[in-house]
């Protein structure tokens, strides 16, 4: 199963709903999920990382974090968008 960004028209909550489903579906296959959203890679049993054409990381979410390197940086870059920001009454 090959899922191209499976989650990129998909509000928040439905893409958590989602996610669970889309690992199910997948189970006792190979499934390759290409994604700009990063969410779904720590479930994933690897991930490949790519940068000017080629694959530049290669291994568990982990893992990757672990080594600091590209991936690590856009893992932080997007969880920091949800964990930097205060939560304010009445802001979107």
């Amino acid at each position: 199963m090959v899922l191209d960004e499976p989650t990129a028209a998909i509000d928040p909550v439905t893409e958590v709903e989602l996610c669970p489903r889309m690992l199910e579906m997948g189970a006792g296959s190979t499934a390759i999920v290409v994604s700009h959203r990063l969410g779904v890679a720590p479930y994933s049993d690897r991930v490949l990382v790519p940068d000017q054409g080629r694959i530049v990381e290669d291994g568990s979410h982990d893992e990757l974090l672990a080594q600091g390197g590209l991936y690590a940086r856009l893992w932080n870059a997007q969880a920091s968008w949800y964990t930097d920001r205060p939560v304010q009454a009445g802001s979107p």
